[in-house]
């Protein structure tokens, strides 16, 4: 029964964070930019984690040098600007096609475990990786079309180009979340020392670029409150519901329960928001998301 209901916390966790998009994706619409929606998140959830942050000072201020970096790593790569690049993704491309496409990040979170970690990898992650790839072609496929018998200018200046290079930064900087995030895991850090750096550590790297354009506090109430809908929704409900379900199962019947996030995100874009994909392009989901499945449960 345990494992049942376990599934269950998981799957509705997954279908929390596909709303995320209904919420996101309407936003940028409303010309409010990627910076300040990741700027309002994290502030919020920077409120909400203080209170653990403030208990964890002594340790945070008697931490070595290196564990600072770690922070920059997981807090401002990791949570702002990759979290403000795939916001932006959605500007260029089909948000089904970005959320697809972030399934590459277990295959950057390894090769980054091999070169930080010093993991070893097998000739079997290669061969899976590959087939990520191939995955990864099928669905963009109609934009590498166009970007191959374009000329060099247009490939660089096309918003189909600046997509993909968002989305790779996305995932480049989420799998680095997962490396350094372990590296302060084996320091000692809790779970909770490790949100609440994480967040401040972001939104202290996103003010620079908020102050600079002057957007501070400048929206609606009602742009406030969707930002706050969605942090409590695809944030701390989500993931609430995600721990749960991980009290009760394995790590490896987890992560195929979290599976059901990519169909369940194109699910909700098709019927919400009417952003269909084509057949080859959900072939090439399903590839990307076999691969990456076999790598997380192989764990090569």
């Amino acid at each position: 029964m345990g494992n049942v209901s376990g599934l269950f916390y998981i799957i509705a966790a997954c279908a929390f964070w596909a709303l995320d998009t209904l919420i996101r994706y309407p936003l940028l619409g409303r010309n409010i930019d990627a910076i300040s929606i990741v700027f309002y998140e994290h502030l919020i959830l920077t409120i909400v984690f203080s209170v653990v942050f403030f208990k964890s000072v002594k340790t945070i201020w008697n931490a070595k040098t290196s564990h600072y970096f770690y922070f920059f790593i997981l807090g401002a790569v990791g949570s702002a600007w990759a979290t403000i690049a795939f916001t932006q993704a959605f500007v260029y491309l089909n948000p089904s096609l970005v959320i697809l496409l972030q399934k590459f990040q277990p295959v950057f979170a390894i090769i980054l475990a091999r070169i930080v970690l010093k993991e070893q990898i097998k000739n079997t992650f290669i061969f899976w990786a590959l087939i990520c790839l191939v995955g990864a072609l099928l669905i963009s496929y109609n934009d590498l079309r166009v970007l191959l018998t374009s000329n060099t200018d247009i490939i660089f200046n096309s918003t189909a180009f600046k997509g993909y290079v968002l989305v790779f930064f996305s995932v480049l900087g989420w799998g680095a979340t997962t490396v350094f995030g372990k590296k302060l895991a084996k320091e000692g850090y809790s779970n909770e020392q490790i949100m609440s750096g994480r967040f401040l550590m972001g939104l202290l790297a996103i003010i620079p670029f908020v102050a600079s354009k002057n957007m501070l506090f400048t929206h609606s109430i009602n742009v406030y409150g969707k930002i706050s809908l969605m942090v409590l929704v695809s944030g701390i409900l989500a993931m609430y519901l995600y721990y749960q379900g991980l009290r009760k199962i394995s790590a490896r019947a987890a992560t195929l329960a979290e599976m059901f996030f990519p169909f369940m995100a194109i699910l909700v874009n098709w019927i919400f928001l009417q952003k269909s994909l084509e057949v080859v392009q959900l072939v090439g989901g399903g590839v990307l998301i076999a691969g990456s499945l076999v790598i997380q449960l192989k764990k090569y």
